[in-house]
C-alpha cells in the first residue's frame, strides 16, 4: 500500500530535560539549585514533525527509538498530535536524553551522551511505496547524518523520486565532517538552514552573505542564515533576501530553529512566495520560544497568522 505524507522527516529523536535558571553556586556539598526543571520530548526530526503537523500538514517521521519508557513517551506525544509514527524503528538502543541549561535570555547549552551516537541507516527504509511532497533531514552533521554514505544514499532516494530536500543543520558532537567531505551530496540539497554559529563553522566565513556564497559554490540550491534576534538572511538561484526578527521576550528557544523549518516547509507547500515563507517560519521561531519545551508554545497555523497580523 502506497504511503502518502506532505512531509517526512528523518533524524534524531529524544528526550529533553530541561534546567531553567541553573545557580552554579552549590547549596551543599553535592547539591545546586535552579528555577524549574522539566522534561519535553526532543530532537529536531521529533521538533520540526510536532510544527508541520500542528500546521496542518499530513507528517511522518523515520526515527529510531529504544523499546524504553523514554520512547515511549515519544511516540505517545507524536501520535497525539497527529503525526504518523508507523516508520519508527524501535530496538534495544537506549532513545537519547539531552540536558538542557536554560538562560534567562533563552540562550541553552546542552549535555549528550554516547546514546546520540547510534549509528541508525534510516536509508533502508525508504522504499517504492513511499510518496512524500518534501523530505526534511532534521540535523545534517549528527548521527545518523554524520555518515557520508548514509547522508548520500538517502539524498538521492529523493532526487530519484522528484522529492525537494530541506536540511536543517547542527554542529558535530562526535564525528565530525567538513563541506567538502560531503561535497557530492551538497546539490541534491534544496534548500538548508544553518544558525549562525553553525554556517560560521562550516564556511568559515564572517557575514551570513559570505556564508551563503559557500554553500551556495557547493551546489545547495537556497542556503538561509537563521540569525536568532537578528532575523534570517536567504540567498537562492533568483535572488537575496534579509528580513528582521519579530521583538519578542524569549523564555527558551529550545527547537525554535525546528519550528523555524516547519513554517518555512509548510508555507512553501502552500504555494508562499519565498519572502511570505520566511515571514511565516520566522513568526513561527518567535512562537516557539515563549514557553518552555521545543512543542509547547506553538498550537496551529491560525495562531501563526493571528501573530503575523498584530506584528505587522
Amino acid at each position: 500500500m502506497t504511503k502518502k505524507y506532505d512531509i517526512l522527516y528523518i533524524g534524531v529523536a529524544l528526550i529533553d530535560s530541561i534546567i531553567r535558571g541553573f545557580d552554579p553556586t552549590p547549596v551543599s556539598a553535592s547539591g545546586y539549585r535552579a528555577v524549574s526543571g522539566s522534561l519535553h520530548v526532543g530532537g529536531e526530526a521529533v521538533n520540526g514533525s510536532l510544527a508541520a503537523a500542528k500546521l496542518g500538514k499530513k507528517t511522518a517521521i523515520l526515527c529510531a527509538l529504544g523499546q524504553d519508557e523514554a520512547g515511549d513517551l515519544v511516540v505517545h506525544q507524536l501520535e497525539r498530535e497527529g503525526v504518523d509514527t508507523s516508520l519508527i524503528r524501535r530496538s534495544e538502543h537506549p532513545t537519547p536524553v539531552t540536558t538542557m541549561f536554560v538562560r534567562e535570555d533563552g540562550g541553552r547549552q546542552s549535555i549528550t551522551n554516547q546514546a546520540h551516537f547510534y549509528n541508525f541507516h534510516p536509508e533502508q527504509y525508504l522504499t517504492e511505496d513511499l510518496e512524500v511532497r518534501a523530505l526534511v533531514i532534521g540535523s545534517l552533521f549528527r548521527a545518523p547524518f554524520d555518515d557520508p554514505e548514509i547522508i548520500q544514499k538517502t539524498l538521492s532516494f529523493a532526487k530519484e523520486k522528484g522529492i525537494p530536500v530541506f536540511c536543517d543543520t547542527k554542529l558535530p558532537n562526535f564525528r565530525r565532517l567538513s563541506l567538502e567531505d560531503i561535497a557530492a551530496a551538497l546539490p541534491l540539497i534544496d534548500w538548508i538552514t544553518p544558525n549562525e554559529d553553525e554556517a560560521r563553522y562550516y564556511s568559515g566565513k564572517e557575514t551570513p552573505e559570505e556564508m551563503a556564497e559557500v554553500f551556495r559554490q557547493y551546489g545547495v540550491k537556497n542556503v538561509i542564515i537563521k540569525l536568532g534576534e537578528k532575523g534570517c538572511y536567504w540567498k537562492g538561484e533568483t535572488g537575496s533576501l534579509r528580513l528582521p526578527a519579530f521583538p519578542i521576550e524569549a523564555v527558551d528557544a529550545t527547537g525554535a530553529g525546528d519550528n523555524f523549518l516547519a513554517g518555512l516547509v509548510s508555507e512553501l507547500l502552500n504555494g508562499s512566495r519565498i519572502e511570505e515563507a520566511l515571514r511565516f517560519a520566522n513568526a513561527c521561531g518567535a512562537i516557539c520560544t515563549t514557553a518552555a519545551g521545543s512543542s509547547a508554545a506553538l498550537k496551529d497555523r491560525k495562531q501563526v497568522l493571528g501573530f503575523l497580523k498584530e506584528n505587522g
